[in-house]
Formats: C-alpha cells, sequence, structure tokens
C-alpha cells in the first residue's frame, strides 16, 4: 500500500503535465489560427473593367490583401444588387457593389449585410433613354407611355424621380418591369418608349441603338449613390480584412478617375466584353465624371434616409426602412498589415 502511493502520485503529476502541455498546445494552435490563418473573400467576378479587374489581372489585389492574410475566390459575375444581396443574406457571398435605391429595398426585409462604403451619384451615366427622333422631348411627355424599370432598383427610382420633379402623377405612365439585361432588345425594339437605366446598360444604347438621355441623374437630382456591401458576419469576424478591401477600393478608384481608359478593356480589347471606338469613347468620359469611393458619413447617410423616405412616399416599400443601423463606419476598423490609413469621412474621399 505505502509502495502504491509514490506511483500514484507520479501518476497524477504526469497527467497534470500533459494535462497542461496539452492545453498550452491547443491554446497556441488556436492563436496561430486567428493571426495566421488565410481568410477568403467571396466577390462577383469583375467582368472586363474596373478596377478589380485590374486588380484581378495584375496581382494588386492579391498583394494588398496578402498583408492581411486573406486571398480572393471570385463567385459568378457582377450585375444587379438584388440577387447579390439575396446571397449576401444566404452567406453564399461577401461583398458585393449596388446601388442605395436597390440596397433600400433589400434593407426592408432583415438584412445579413451591411453597407461600409459608397461613391456620388453618377451625374451623367444614368437616366431615361429615349430614341433619337422621338416625340418624348420632355418628362411630361412620358404621359401614358410605356418605360422600362427594373423593380425597386436605379431605373423605377429614377422614373419616379423624373415624375415626382415634373409634377406627373405615376399612374400616369406605365412602368414596365424588366431585368437589366432583357431591357436593351425591348427597348431597341420599339415595345416600351423610353428606358431608365444607368451606365452598365446605358453606355451600349448611347453608342450604338440611336438613343441619348431625356433627362441624366444630374437633371434629376439623383441621389442614387453606389454603394458596397460586406456580409455582417464576414465584417465582424474579418474587420481588417474588411478594411483592407475598402482601402484597396478606394486607391483604386482615384486612378481609375485620373485614367478611366486603362481600366477598360483589361483582359480583352476584342468580342462582346469588349469596349472600342464611340462605347470608348463615352465609357471614358463618363469614367472622368465619376465620384472616388468613400466612408458613409453623416452628410451620406442623409441623402440615403431621402432615398428611403421616398420609396416609402412612393409605396415602394410598405414604410420607411430604416437606413442608419445597417451602415458601417468603416473608419474604426483596425488596419492590418502596413496599409495606409482610410481617409477621413471629413475629407470627401
Amino acid at each position: 500500500m505505502n509502495l502504491s502511493r509514490p506511483l500514484l502520485t507520479a501518476a497524477a503529476a504526469l497527467l497534470t503535465l500533459s494535462l497542461a502541455v496539452a492545453c498550452s498546445s491547443s491554446q497556441a494552435a488556436d492563436h496561430g489560427s486567428a493571426g495566421g490563418a488565410e481568410v477568403t473573400l467571396r466577390i462577383p467576378d469583375p467582368g472586363n473593367s474596373g478596377v478589380l479587374a485590374l486588380g484581378k489581372k495584375d496581382g494588386s489585389l492579391e498583394r494588398a490583401l496578402s498583408a492581411v492574410h486573406a486571398k480572393v475566390a471570385w463567385t459568378g459575375s457582377a450585375g444587379p444588387f438584388a440577387p447579390a444581396a439575396q446571397e449576401l443574406n444566404a452567406g453564399q457571398l461577401d461583398f458585393a457593389l449596388g446601388s442605395i435605391t436597390s440596397a433600400v429595398t433589400a434593407l426592408s426585409t432583415k438584412p445579413g449585410f451591411k453597407l461600409f462604403a459608397a461613391t456620388t451619384p453618377d451625374p451623367v451615366g444614368e437616366g431615361i433613354l429615349v430614341k433619337d427622333g422621338s416625340s418624348i422631348t420632355s418628362v411630361k411627355d412620358l404621359v401614358g407611355k410605356k418605360v422600362a424599370v427594373n423593380q425597386g432598383g436605379t431605373g423605377e427610382y429614377l422614373l419616379l424621380q423624373a415624375l415626382a420633379k415634373n409634377d406627373v402623377p405615376t399612374d400616369q405612365v406605365q412602368r414596365v418591369y424588366l431585368r437589366p439585361d432583357q431591357s436593351a432588345p425591348v427597348f431597341n425594339s420599339g415595345q416600351v418608349d423610353a428606358w431608365a437605366t444607368w451606365s452598365s446598360y446605358a453606355v451600349a444604347a448611347l453608342a450604338g441603338s440611336g438613343a441619348h438621355f431625356l433627362a441624366n441623374g444630374q437633371a434629376l437630382g439623383s441621389d442614387n449613390y453606389s454603394v458596397w456591401a460586406v456580409r455582417t458576419a464576414f465584417a465582424e469576424q474579418h474587420p481588417e480584412v474588411t478594411r483592407a478591401f475598402y482601402q484597396y477600393l478606394h486607391d483604386g478608384d482615384v486612378k481609375a478617375k485620373a485614367d478611366p481608359a486603362a481600366y477598360l478593356n483589361v483582359f480583352t480589347d476584342a468580342g462582346p466584353l469588349a469596349v472600342n471606338g464611340k462605347t470608348k469613347e463615352i465609357s471614358v468620359d463618363f469614367g472622368r465624371q465619376n465620384g472616388v469611393l468613400g466612408p458613409i458619413d453623416d452628410s451620406v447617410a442623409a441623402r440615403f434616409d431621402k432615398v428611403a423616405a421616398f420609396y416609402a412616399d412612393q409605396k415602394i416599400t410598405k414604410s420607411q426602412v430604416a437606413i442608419r443601423p445597417e451602415l458601417l463606419d468603416i473608419t474604426t476598423l483596425p488596419a492590418g498589415g502596413n496599409g495606409p490609413a482610410v481617409a477621413s469621412p471629413s475629407g470627401g474621399a
């Protein structure tokens, strides 16, 4: 009996030591995972133009994200925000670009994303298109006409904004709800009299379809900011990655505004994805007049509130959507790696 006590004591000590070593190893492994594991950002493929397209081609996006132990997985393709918002909510996407008009609609249900950056409304690239030679020469001439719009998004907003600004009752103009990619052939064939859309689709119509803007965003007093959204859980778990991605987009926008042509035809200058001739000229002109992505400060949030109130007044949403709880102040997120500081909201960046 006396002989067994030392053995039991030694065994207990050995067990305690083993547990301590195991615990220490587990903690070390957890720490290493948090500090060094590579994070994957799922983003829609940018196609053949823009800041992300060039970043994908030249490796600059990969290098910027590697500083915060992150990489990109390109998922699907860039397009309207409505389906992207659904993918954010379903946890299938981490970042997406859209408009505040589409975002208001998406935020009317319980969202799984936050808005963290915005670009001022496009003054020249969005608006209401009509055919050259059309009898429609003013917004008031839209009475009794058919106008193609994307429901709850930029197109419907621009049309309603135009009608409200010109005191035209909304029930006197027929809205034809179409997906943006369905609208061009319907407009070109004359099945609708006008088309409310934005630069992604308007440029081709302006360049080759014999169309012009009846009124552009500037003439309509548009508050249709472009916005970037991040999946809420991703921003909470990886704030330094979210901030690094924002900084890359912001810096790229500064360069793209100065030299828009460098961000066109990134992968190919031929085929359906390429822009050439008049299409390229218009794209470059619009690019020079675009704003630069920046944080969402109080003045921008106030204009978001204005859009939300307008949507409620126009019965697009059942009530005014609360936007501010779904905004993320990118300037408060921690910086990772050796990246530059985020531009201050008061700086207008």
